[in-house]
């Protein structure tokens, strides 16, 4: 009888431990954008984007891909602890570098890079249900003209 509660107080716990561990991080996951609850200004929108996010210790992994407004594919990919610090960004992505920083458990503020000029700036805010996050983005396009976005992506 003994070893059988032991079992069962273990499983449980494992259980109290993952859904702690969720909580914590509830940017991990693979994230579709929602292009009907998002907004483009000025616009076009891309045809289609995914994240993948994962942990790593005191930050996350992120894979990103999407289909340009022009038909194109583009890939990014970066690995940056939420340090405020600079971190290198591989593929065609918004800059050189990306910085992250977490003020509260679902929010993550970043920055972009590029030749050491903020290129893009913004703050992703995760749904408490876990099933949305919203990027609120500010920027300047290469011909040197503002734009913001507010993304919507939902967990896949």
């Amino acid at each position: 009888m003994k070893t059988r509660m032991l079992v069962i107080a273990s499983i449980s716990l494992a259980f109290t431990f993952s859904a702690v561990a969720e909580e914590k991080a509830p940017y991990v996951g693979t994230w579709k954008l929602n292009l009907t609850k998002s907004r483009y200004d000025p616009g076009p929108p891309p045809k289609s984007a995914m994240a993948v996010n994962t942990p790593v210790d005191g930050g996350l992994r992120c894979v990103n891909d999407w289909v340009g407004a022009d038909g194109k594919p583009g890939h990014e990919e970066f690995t940056a602890k939420f340090d405020g610090k600079e971190y290198p960004v591989k593929g065609q992505g918004n800059g050189d570098t990306i910085s992250l920083s977490r003020p509260d458990p679902y929010t993550v503020d970043w920055a972009y890079k590029a030749g050491g000029k903020v290129t893009w700036s913004g703050r992703t805010v995760y749904s408490k249900d876990g099933k949305t996050r919203t990027l609120t983005t500010k920027g300047t396009t290469a011909a040197g003209k503002p734009f913001s976005t507010q993304a919507v992506y939902e967990r896949q």
